[in-house]
């Protein structure tokens, strides 16, 4: 079984990665959300996502394809906006399993969350990884 957090999880053990990854997501009201068909295809949809009580939370109008897909096959992929170069700013990803703990609302069981932006000098790719397996770990390229 894969291990998952709340978001206050991430926050108590990465601070300075989980403020930055909150910012991203702040950053803009609409967000991209990936669920699973009943295919095992995926499917892309917006939404907007906030940060309440130690939680990530969505939701969705009550028979959209999001909701039905989630209901299903609850894991997920969420993406930030992302602005364009040369102002690109990092853009944030989290992915897990949505829990509906009330109809149309879900909050996010968190199995990863990721941060990707430039170095300072802007020459390289980074990307910043949490796992509640992993921990904190970071990839320059």
């Amino acid at each position: 079984m894969t291990p998952m957090a709340r978001w206050q999880e991430i926050e108590d053990a990465a601070p300075e990665l989980a403020a930055r990854i909150r910012a991203a997501f702040d950053a803009r009201v609409h967000k991209t959300i990936a669920t699973l068909r009943a295919d095992g295809s995926p499917r892309i949809s917006g939404i907007e996502a906030s940060f309440r009580d130690g939680d990530l939370w969505f939701g969705s109008m009550a028979d959209a394809r999001k909701a039905l897909d989630l209901r299903r096959d609850p894991r997920f992929a969420l993406h930030t906006g992302t602005a364009d170069p040369p102002e690109w700013d990092p853009d944030a990803k989290v992915s897990g399993v949505a829990d509906e703990v009330e109809p149309n609302r879900f909050r996010a069981d968190i199995h990863e969350a990721v941060l990707i932006g430039l170095s300072d000098e802007r020459n390289r790719l980074v990307v910043e990884v949490w796992t509640p397996a992993g921990g904190l770990r970071r990839i320059e390229r």
